[in-house]
């Protein structure tokens, strides 16, 4: 059966000066300012969607990987998993760089890399961005 999540945004203005907001329907856990200032300008105090990707790709790629752990009978202890999206105008998402710190029992660094390089791939959020260069920095705790 397939899961079908739903988000919106409503949009007042041009792209310059307008702004709006990104509203999560399905979960409705909240609803985030969104402009073009965010997207443009570090700490505009909105959210923009590349930071929504971020978030999309962190939380994924952390679901992955404690999959590929646990089926390796190494399960993880604990994950912690930073997503930098990188936008630049005029040009789109140029790059995504995961970052991910594990503590996990009975692993050696070799196997622990070569894992989280295979939930990196097969993360559903990697796979729907494979246009762009997704790089991968995995380091055991």
């Amino acid at each position: 059966m397939a899961v079908v999540s739903k988000a919106s945004t409503a949009w007042k203005g041009d792209l310059f000066n307008g702004s709006g907001a990104t509203s999560l329907q399905t979960s409705q856990v909240g609803t985030f300012d969104v402009s073009w200032k965010a997207r443009a300008e570090p700490g505009a105090g909105t959210t923009n969607p590349e930071e929504l990707i971020a978030a999309a790709h962190a939380s994924c790629f952390s679901m992955a990987f404690a999959k590929e752990l646990a089926d390796n009978e190494t399960p993880p202890t604990a994950l912690e998993t930073r997503a930098e999206v990188t936008f630049e105008p005029g040009t789109g998402i140029t790059g995504i760089t995961l970052r991910v710190t594990g503590t996990v029992e009975g692993i050696s660094a070799a196997d622990f890399e070569r894992l989280a390089e295979g939930a990196k791939d097969g993360c559903p959020v990697s796979q729907a961005l494979a246009g762009v260069e997704i790089h991968l920095q995995a380091t055991l705790a």
